[in-house]
């Protein structure tokens, strides 16, 4: 390269900008193949300038090399003869030459065990690197492979197709990857000798500059060449060619292309880190999407329950209403002076109160409150059911697209895996629930809750009692508080006198005993509606917890990540520009 003050400007900046750019992919978890291109285009500056040849098996590109150098420097054949990478560069000839070709060369080994060098002295090479590749067709795949991951490295690409099958579909697809890279290329066809006619040569150059425009979305410069020609004494497409690659090849756009090369490889690591951005973003959105919905359910779910426990508590009422209408009217009909008789049998009495006024009422009590509780334990695995299918069942789209698909051979991000983990141990914890608990096991749980609260209503000191047993010994209560009232009672006048008194203060304790009956079972429901809700909720955010603390980490990443791609893009095309305005 032509190196002044204002390129080594460029170099130390785009150097910087690789080494920053190295490290932002390694904090993002990216695969271990691009970090590595990282490192790779910051060693391209300390390269000869690579002219990359690349095109199918059989296109000829040994012969348009041999061509190109004006000496056999490459053994030519009908078969694929290169299985490696070439580079052919200048060099002095010491006593270790081998005969390459035509031409005394010298073969060296290179760090890569698929890549070897060979000195030639030609001078058309001082300055530049000429690099053989096997063919992007090549029915061995390794060696497709060895051309792909060198293009990364080209600093011009001289793309060979041939006249004889112009612009297959899989030099188109390895167009697209040369688009992929940003590289600078020159279009060639070879084997233009075996057009014969100017109609055909302008239809195959129509053709071929039309699908390298419709791939790369410009024009590049396109030349239909004679190898065979070149080498029987001149083909004038190959001194077009030449032309234009002295003109590339100057010192000041050498040095251009050169640094642009690296800085082309940065923005597509950088575009394939925001995609793989973009995707984690569009995962983390589907994710708090679930989150939401979770409390969206979380809320419907309470509000159904506390629906639920209106109407129960409206039912249970009724049924205290209904005893009370009875206990009215028995109370208003059997303490008259006309139930004299009657009303000094107190046992006649109690027996006459148990089977008008309270009749079937604990029973009632007792199997509305079994209803309530079925309600509630059915609501709340109804509730873990959503829970599980809403986790299990997101958005296949979001879902699938939350990570691009690693490329072959390429780690898969640490974000995949992690937020994977945490979904499964969420679903998995409401599998667990609904698994170990059983409508009976929460029955029993609520059931015993329930009775243990009515202990401290009628003043039991141990063992549970039914909701129904307990409303049946309150009544007994207010029975005693009404056999009480007539225990007193006789024939005299004396209790004939006092009888209303005595009728209206059994009302009154009736509906004391009534109402504190009241109070504490709404008290009691209430309270067990609570304490269920709470649990239900502890449970969901102990679950939810380590997935939404992810999320908000993921969310804090993502922004930061965001940000420091947005300033390395910056400085990225801010080079480009002064790498372009160079000469």
């Amino acid at each position: 390269m032509l190196v002044n003050a204002q390129v080594q400007v460029l170099l130390t900046h785009e150097r910087t900008l690789l080494a920053d750019l190295q490290v932002f992919l390694e904090t993002q978890d990216a695969p271990q193949g691009e970090i590595e291109q990282v490192r790779q285009s910051a060693r391209n500056l300390d390269e000869a300038f690579l002219l990359v040849v690349v095109g199918e098996f059989n296109s000829g590109k040994s012969s348009f090399i041999n061509a190109l150098l004006s000496e056999a420097v490459l053994p030519e054949g009908v078969t694929p003869t290169t299985d490696r990478i070439y580079v052919i560069q200048h060099g002095v000839i010491q006593h270790s030459a081998v005969q390459q070709g035509g031409v005394q060369g010298r073969m060296e080994a290179t760090d890569d065990p698929f890549v070897s060098r060979i000195r030639v002295p030609l001078s058309v090479l001082e300055g530049v690197a000429l690099v053989d590749t096997p063919g992007t067709n090549a029915i061995i795949r390794q060696h497709q492979v060895l051309t792909e991951s060198f293009l990364p490295r080209a600093d011009l690409v001289l793309f060979l197709t041939s006249a004889d099958r112009p612009f297959t579909e899989s030099e188109r697809q390895f167009l697209e990857l040369v688009k992929r890279w940003g590289r600078s290329v020159v279009m060639v066809v070879n084997k233009a000798d075996l057009l014969e006619t100017p109609e055909a040569r302008e239809q195959v150059r129509a053709f071929v500059e039309g699908g390298a425009r419709a791939t790369l979305g410009l024009t590049p410069p396109l030349f239909l060449v004679s190898a065979r020609g070149e080498q029987r004494g001149g083909d004038a497409g190959f001194a077009a060619l030449r032309n234009v690659l002295r003109a590339r090849l100057s010192e000041t756009e050498r040095t251009r292309l050169k640094l642009a090369s690296p800085l082309a490889a940065a923005a597509t690591l950088l575009g394939a880190q925001e995609a793989r951005a973009a995707g984690a973003r569009l995962a983390l959105k589907s994710d708090l999407a679930a989150l939401a919905l979770l409390e969206q359910q979380r809320e419907r779910h309470q509000a159904a329950m506390q629906a639920e426990l209106g109407s129960q508590l409206g039912r249970m009422n009724r049924l205290l209403g209904e005893f009370e209408v009875r206990a009215d009217k028995f109370i208003d009909r059997a303490l008259r002076i006309g139930n004299v008789r009657q009303l000094v049998n107190a046992r006649e009495l109690e027996a006459a109160f148990r089977r008008d006024a309270v009749a079937d009422l604990p029973e009632a009590i007792e199997k509305q409150f079994g209803q309530l509780i079925d309600r509630f334990v059915e609501s709340n695995l109804h509730f873990w059911e959503d829970v599980q299918a809403g986790l299990i069942n997101r958005d296949p789209v979001s879902r699938d697209s939350a990570s691009p698909q690693p490329e072959a051979g390429a780690g898969r991000p640490r974000f995949s895996y992690d937020r994977a983990a945490l979904v499964e141990n969420l679903s998995g914890t409401a599998q667990r629930h609904l698994a170990e608990s059983t409508q009976q096991q929460l029955t029993r749980q609520l059931t015993q809750d329930a009775e243990d609260a009515m202990k401290g209503v009628i003043g039991f000191g141990a063992g549970g009692v039914a909701i129904g047993t307990a409303t049946a010994l309150i009544l007994s209560g207010a029975l005693a508080d009404f056999t009480g009232i007539l225990a007193f009672l006789t024939v005299g006048s004396l209790g004939l006198f006092v009888l209303p008194q005595k009728r209206l203060a059994a009302l009154r304790q009736l509906r004391t005993r009534l109402s504190a009956l009241r109070e504490s079972l709404d008290t009691i429901l209430r309270r067990e509606y609570e304490h269920e809700q709470e649990r239900a909720d502890v449970r969901l955010n102990d679950a939810a917890l380590p997935f939404t603390r992810f999320l908000e980490q993921q969310q804090a990443r993502l922004m930061q990540a965001e940000q420091r791609g947005g300033e390395l893009q910056q400085r990225l095309e801010q080079l480009r520009r002064e790498v372009e305005m160079l000469g």
